[in-house]
């Protein structure tokens, strides 16, 4: 099982229409979901984001930030629709996230014990506490 995560806390999820593994997309034409892994290449499915509908991209582990990366580009690209982060997210990553890109976090119901509600709430708040926002309050004072 998992626990998905948005600004709000932990919700649940309504996603209900799946997820096509990329080396699956080369075939189909009517994709609506992507699952990808952690070494995508987001250029690949530049054919495809037109009509797809939610990325979830997955962290095999919390110490690989390829995700990150696999996010903004995919934002830069033009992508609007729902993009999820899946697997070992740390709520102290929550922040960077949401920054480069993600809607939200799907974690394994172990991380979420581990961590709970409250220490994703304290972190939904992103947009209030990067760098560049506490530099202007600091030169406007």
């Amino acid at each position: 099982m998992t626990v998905l995560v948005n600004d709000t806390g932990f919700v649940a999820d309504d996603w209900t229409k799946g997820f096509v593994a990329e080396f699956e997309t080369e075939a189909a034409n009517d994709v609506v979901s992507l699952d990808l892994a952690s070494d995508a290449n987001p250029t690949a499915l530049s054919n495809l984001l037109g009509g797809v509908e939610m990325i979830r991209i997955d962290f095999p582990n919390s110490h690989d930030g390829r995700g990150f990366t696999i996010a903004r580009q995919l934002r830069l690209m033009g992508f609007k629709g729902r993009l999820r982060a899946k697997g070992q997210v740390l709520a102290d990553q929550y922040a960077m996230a949401r920054r480069s890109g993600f809607d939200e976090v799907e974690i394994p119901d172990d991380l979420a014990a581990r961590q709970p509600e409250d220490q994703w709430l304290a972190r939904a708040n992103w947009q209030a506490h990067d760098y560049q926002s506490r530099l202007r309050a600091k030169a406007s004072s």
